[in-house]
């Protein structure tokens, strides 16, 4: 999914342009999904493509990873992209939706994880989707609605 960032500004919160498209990172424990628990998937709140399902989320035991959305896989092998990130004097694995670029968050190693892996996600990339729903994109049915939850 290709769009210009004039496109992208359009679609998105100003909160969650800054994650997704520059980088951002939110607060720790401000986001909503942060103890979302029950079943569905959670979506890429850019593009709506499927990215973790909630049964691989879990609560890590690394103090500092704890303000984020945990998940210990991808809903399928393809959904995300990694990256080195060498940013901030750190060296992390950064966390992109294959789909549409986005940024999503980090990927950290964590023995507290099923995998061993600890996909630390921003709740503001991510929409989420009930299981049983027709789609992840709110109330207006089939039609695409960038903002949703937000307006």
């Amino acid at each position: 999914m290709q769009l210009s960032e004039d496109e992208w500004r359009k679609r998105l919160t100003s909160a969650q342009y800054h994650i997704l498209r520059e980088k951002g990172t939110e607060a720790p424990f401000s986001g909503e999904l942060l103890h979302r628990d029950d079943a569905g998937n959670f979506i890429c709140a850019a593009c709506g493509a499927a990215l973790f399902a909630s049964k691989s989320k879990y609560e890590s035991s690394v103090t500092s990873l704890k303000g984020w959305p945990s998940f210990a896989d991808v809903v399928q092998g393809d959904a995300v992209r990694l990256f080195p990130d060498n940013s901030l004097g750190m060296t992390r694995t950064e966390v992109v939706c294959a789909n549409c670029g986005s940024h999503l968050g980090h990927l950290f190693k964590d023995g507290s994880s099923p995998t061993g892996n600890h996909y630390c996600i921003n709740s503001l990339a991510l929409n989420f989707k009930e299981k049983g729903a027709a789609n992840g994109r709110g109330q207006y049915g089939g039609a695409w609605c960038p903002k949703w939850p937000f307006v």
